[in-house]
């Protein structure tokens, strides 16, 4: 199958504003996929599984930014965090103190972003507003010094009810002002947006995103 991974790569690209950043979602995609990508400039790819993510960060470039995307297992955090730059999808305050021990072992500090839940599918991971706001009220993750609250994360409806995604990535947006007053006012780091996917990144773009996570739009369809 021919997969113009480079010509795709800049389209996307040439639809994001300067302030927005690419991630590349490239779970069950192969390497040479990425080495495109790479070539081209990409440095941050996004991958879901930590056997395929293990394989990939052995044997591609060593700037590379690898951000886990998926949701993550506490058991699994010890393999990745000798070297992940990002996790985007800390759904529970257990995992969030996992990733703070194993990074205190690496002796790294792990960049992170909190999931919010708010679509109405149970398929979807994450905290909803109410328990994020608990779990930031206790305050007990401020003791954590090996991991940094960079943002948010989330994923809206799976449908093309343009109307509901818009309101969801506005949820986000406006759940992300009022905890960064809150909790995060002193935090420069804490601005990521990370919302918007291929389907609907050009939507997410007008609706506060600044992270987008593309893959199939890039790599075309996954090989399982």
């Amino acid at each position: 199958m021919n997969v113009d991974v480079a010509k795709n790569l800049h389209e996307v690209l040439g639809n994001l504003p300067k302030e927005v950043r690419l991630v590349a979602i490239s779970k069950y995609h192969p390497n040479e996929y990425l080495e495109t990508a790479y070539n081209e400039g990409q440095r941050i790819f996004g991958e879901s599984h930590e056997q395929e993510l293990a394989q990939k960060q052995e044997t591609l470039p060593k700037d590379i930014e690898w951000h886990f995307i998926g949701h993550l297992q506490t058991n699994k955090v010890k393999y990745i965090a000798p070297y992940i730059s990002m996790i985007e999808a800390v759904d529970s305050y257990k995992l969030l103190k996992e990733i703070n021990k194993q990074a205190a072992k690496n002796g790294r500090i792990i960049k992170v972003l909190l999931e919010l839940h708010i679509a109405e599918e149970e398929t979807k991971y994450g905290l909803t507003l109410d328990d994020c706001r608990d779990m930031l009220e206790k305050g007990e993750w401020k003791d954590l010094g090996n991991v940094q609250i960079c943002g948010l994360m989330m994923m809206a409806s799976n449908t093309t009810e343009i109307s509901l995604i818009e309101k969801e990535f506005d949820t986000a947006t406006s759940f992300f002002d009022e905890i960064k007053v809150k909790f995060f006012a002193d935090a420069p780091e804490f601005k990521e947006r990370s919302w918007g996917m291929s389907h609907d990144y050009k939507i997410a773009i007008k609706h506060g995103s600044t992270m987008v996570r593309v893959g199939t739009t890039i790599f075309g369809p996954r090989v399982y």
